[in-house]
Order: C-alpha cells, then structure tokens, then sequence
C-alpha cells in the first residue's frame, strides 16, 4: 500500500463520518419535529456505509487465494430512514394531537444520538491522526534521501 493510497483510505473514512455527523446533528434538531412537509413526525435517518473493494491485480489476486486483501477505504451508500415506531404522549394541548389526546413524536432518542455523535467524531478523530501518521512517515522517508 502507498503513502498516496494511505492518504486516501483515510480522506474516505474523514468525508463519510463528517456525513454521519451531519446526519446526527438533523436528528438531533429535529427531535421534537411532530410535523413534516409529509404530515408525519420527523423521521430519524441513518447514513448508510460501505467498503471500497479493491481492484489492483494485487488485491484480487490475494483475495482470490483467501488471504485479505488491504481495502479502499469506505463510501457512503445513501442515507436511510429509521423505519422503527414514532413514540405516542398524551398531549391534549398539543396542536397536532389526535381527537383522543395523543401526539405523535419522532422516533429519535437523544442520548442516542449523542453516543452516536461521540462515536462519528471519534472515528473522525482517528482517521486525522492515521492521515497524520502517513504524512510524517512521508516526511520522515524525503528527510533520507538528503
């Protein structure tokens, strides 16, 4: 693997968890969302991940032999919509309440979404000090050659 494909496997994982978070952060402003442009609550979304198969001989080849070959990194597949229930709360004051009292709240779960916030930056975290960590090597190999 070289320092340039290190970079990029690194630039891929930057660019779908600052995705993720951006994803987070609309549920999280939306948590108290009880009417869209749809009629219905706000509904929680997900981005969606994917590994970047290879397709350099040598990948193939090894992979073709059951030995794991080094990846490409990671896309974005789409953002998907949380499919689960939308919370009920008996709110009759609520102006979308139904006629028994009842309102219907998205189905985004704040300190969910938090640790899921945590996670992404993390992740993202550590993708910068991986880049970082190629890039210095980089340094370090040009700094021989003087």
């Amino acid at each position: 693997m070289s320092f340039f494909n290190s970079i990029n496997v690194s630039a891929t994982g930057l660019s779908a968890e600052r995705l993720r978070m951006d994803v987070i952060s609309e549920n999280i402003a939306n948590a108290n969302t009880t009417r869209t442009s749809a009629g219905t609550p706000y509904r929680r979304k997900v981005a969606v991940f994917r590994s970047l198969e290879s397709t350099d001989f040598s990948d193939v080849l090894a992979k073709a032999q059951g030995t794991n070959p080094v990846g490409n990194g990671v896309e974005v597949i789409g953002v998907r919509e949380d499919l689960s229930e939308f919370k009920r709360e008996f709110n009759p004051g609520h102006p979308d309440a139904d006629e028994d009292g009842y309102v219907l709240l998205p189905n985004v779960e704040i300190v969910a979404e938090m640790i899921n916030l945590i996670s992404a930056s993390r992740a993202y975290e550590a993708n910068t000090t991986a880049m970082n960590s190629t890039k210095s090597m980089a340094m370090t190999a040009l700094e021989i050659g003087k």
